[in-house]
């Protein structure tokens, strides 16, 4: 092939239309050597150096290279572990700008640079060529018909977050194709986007999809990577997902779903990559620049600070490793259109030294850039160094997976006591950790279930986990589940616990739907999925994961009043505030925002929030008082609402507050009918006694002379 000096930038495999541009960052390289390989990646038919570097970055153009070709890399330098640098021209190397990789790859001990079960561990050096293993890079042309399709942008204080796996989601879906299931086009498919649509979903949370490799342990136990928390190629969308090997499924699929009116939120891991500790494989980032890539001891070298708990940390502090996960970020966001991101780990992000810096370089660039300051960002605010737990603090224009939200609502639904204060905080869009920064109760992000843990139905079903499937000896997985089997372990015939587990759900379920701040629904939890007491089942690539479509008549019940209890929440505004409530007067209401309620119809005194037996809390909503107002100015303005919420298990007779006098309620839902649904056509005044059952959810609505709505499927939708 002729080769010409070609551009520092961008890097990565670009084509021009004409030629490939190459660049790949490496700072303390001596030599690099670029791999082209057949079409079918097994031989290498030629190996250029590329002779040209300009400010780390080494470059080359080759004119004669085309969409498709396969490509590695080879990176000479100094090999010693000591002072941080791992370099082995034997190993081939993936391109961290990668926009496709093509596998599979082959596990041997050639993958390492070190020799396995040497005396010396990592010091040794193994000079077997990896390349036959190795994962490919391939050249993309990125030409795609967009049409009109652009984002969403749905406000916050509406997006209703549905977080699901991509092969989970459709491999089971009897009426997905079997050529489609599994695949990002089967969640592009009709019937996925049904489920999603009746469901009232706003936004899919997709859990990993950046290439990413399986971990050698598990593959020699028969076991996947399934949650994909292991990326290797920032750039590129896993192939496992593609059911064409195409590149334009996954935008295909975007663009399908911004059509049905949903967007799509990517779940990254820039935290840390697939290359694991010291004795991990070299398949990229260690092999090209180790030194630069990765946080490494500040004593010795050899080993990597791990805020992860995944063997390693990418080195942040590092321009270009800065400048690596923001071309990501923008990638994803201009040639794939997606419209927002969770970040895995992401208080590992912040840590300029070793504290969390909420004003870090990290912060500072995505809050300045055009791009990405306008898409949706998430963060999970924590990670496994010291000091990594930060609810609460990350800054104006983030969200947060809040975990205290989780934490509270299982203790409080399980029948802890003492907890009504803390409910009430979370329940109000948690105002104590959001509102001193200036952020917005949509901040917080609510969740009581993830696809990390139990799902709801084993919350409810199991005390303890059981993850022996995972051949750990259930060693792994959380302990403290603040979970209640509601007597009895696992699946039972007994109906009175199925019932109480079928309650429970539903309490769940209502309460994070109507809480202030963002609803997150873990996949399946709508039709009562199980992992049959799993909550770490990370590596499953099985039934144990994937949804059960074909679902009991209790659990389609359940489906409804999900469905219902969306439409509820998105029909008032009362639910989905742009700003806390004050506990005050509104001007022009003639009522506080929000007033509590004990069971006597009294608002709870300073004395009475530190009740250690307080299991009971009434919450009443002024529709008028939201003082707020829609994108036209227009004041908002919502019905009553009293929320009674018992988590006892003794039914509590609740008395309904004199003001406003001679109110009529109709009951909106009742957790403690099987149907959710309440007493259908009862209607309770001012001061009279509502009987609330143990542990249950009521809902009351302040009639004003509107016909009841005596089926909640009938309830109209929104758009």
């Amino acid at each position: 092939m002729a080769v010409w000096p070609g551009q520092a930038y961008p890097l990565g495999a670009t084509w021009d239309g004409e030629g490939v541009n190459f660049a790949l960052f490496s700072e303390h390289a001596e030599k690099v050597e670029l791999c082209i390989f057949d079409g079918k990646g097994r031989r290498i038919i030629e190996t250029i150096e590329v002779r040209w570097q300009t400010d780390q970055i080494w470059h080359c153009y080759l004119p004669d290279a085309r969409p498709g070709t396969l490509y590695g890399y080879r990176v000479y330098g100094p090999y010693d572990p000591v002072k941080g640098h791992r370099f082995n021209p034997k190993k081939l190397l993936i391109d961290p700008y990668a926009k496709q990789l093509v596998g599979p790859m082959r596990w041997s001990d050639a993958l390492f640079g070190y020799r396995v079960g040497a005396a010396d561990h990592d010091l040794s050096f193994d000079r077997r060529d990896s390349a036959a293993g190795t994962l490919k890079c391939k050249v993309l042309d990125p030409e795609f018909t967009w049409g009109d399709d652009k984002p969403l942008r749905t406000p916050w204080h509406d997006t209703i977050i549905y977080e699901l796996h991509v092969k989970g989601f459709t491999e089971r879906h009897p009426d997905v194709h079997p050529s489609l299931r599994g695949t990002y086009a089967g969640l592009a498919s009709a019937p996925a986007i049904e489920h999603l649509k009746r469901l009232g979903i706003t936004a899919v949370e997709l859990m990993p999809v950046h290439a990413f490799v399986d971990d050698r342990y598990l593959m020699e136990h028969g076991l996947r990577n399934y949650w994909g928390y292991n990326s290797i190629g920032f750039f590129a969308p896993d192939m496992r997902y593609s059911a064409s090997g195409t590149i334009k499924e996954f935008k295909s699929m975007v663009k399908r779903l911004h059509s049905e009116g949903i967007e799509v939120i990517l779940d990254v891991v820039y935290n840390h990559t697939a290359e694991g500790n010291h004795l991990g494989p070299t398949l990229s980032f260690r092999g090209i620049d180790n030194a630069a890539y990765y946080r490494l001891g500040a004593e010795d070298k050899r080993y990597y600070t791990d805020y992860t708990g995944c063997g390693n940390t990418l080195n942040m502090r590092h321009p270009r490793v800065l400048q690596l996960i923001m071309d990501s970020l923008r990638y994803w966001v201009l040639e794939m259109h997606v419209d927002g991101f969770r970040f895995d780990l992401a208080s590992a992000l912040a840590r300029e030294l070793h504290a969390v810096d909420r004003l870090g370089a990290f912060f500072d660039i995505i809050h300045q850039d055009p791009v990405l300051s306008q898409v949706k960002l998430i963060a999970e605010p924590w990670d496994l160094g010291e000091g990594g737990y930060q609810v609460g603090n990350f800054p104006i224009g983030w969200t947060e997976w809040n975990g205290k939200y989780r934490d509270t609502m299982r203790a409080y639904w399980k029948g802890d006591g003492g907890l009504i204060g803390e409910m009430a905080y979370r329940l109000t869009g948690s105002s104590d950790l959001y509102e001193h920064g200036g952020r917005r109760p949509y901040a917080s992000i609510n969740f009581v279930t993830c696809h990390d843990g139990f799902t709801l139905h084993d919350l409810v079903s199991y005390n303890h986990k059981h993850n022996e499937a995972n051949k750990e000896g259930n060693r792994d997985g959380e302990n403290h589940n603040l979970s209640w089997n509601c007597g009895e372990e696992g699946e039972t015939r007994n109906q009175h616990i199925n019932a109480l587990r079928a309650r429970q759900k539903r309490n769940f379920l209502a309460t994070l739907l109507l809480s202030q701040g963002v609803p997150m629904l873990l996949a399946g939890d709508e039709m009562a999925r199980t992992q049959h007491g799993n909550n770490n089942a990370y590596c499953q690539d099985s039934e144990i994961n994937w949804l059960n479509w074909n679902i009991a008549k209790e659990d389609k019940e359940l489906l409804r009043f999900v469905r219902y209890v969306i439409r509820v929440r998105k029909k008032h505004p009362i639910f989905r505030r742009r700003r806390f409530f004050q506990g005050r007067d509104i001007v022009g209401a003639g009522a506080k925002d929000v007033t509590w309620l004990t069971p006597l119809g009294q608002e709870v005194t300073p004395a009475e929030w530190q009740h250690s037996f307080a299991r009971c809390l009434g919450m009443f909503l002024a529709g008028d008082a939201i003082d707020e107002h829609d994108e036209r100015g227009r004041r908002i303005r919502d019905d009553n609402f009293i929320l009674l919420f018992n988590a006892h298990h003794e039914d509590i007779p609740f008395i309904l507050p004199l003001e406003p006098a001679n109110a009529r309620w109709e009951v909106v839902l009742d957790t403690s009918h099987p149907d959710g649904r309440g007493p259908v056509g009862r209607f309770y005044s001012s001061h009279s006694t509502y009987p609330l059952q143990k542990r249950a959810l009521v809902v009351l609505m302040q009639l004003r002379g509107r016909p009841v709505q005596a089926d909640p499927d009938s309830l109209p939708e929104e758009g």
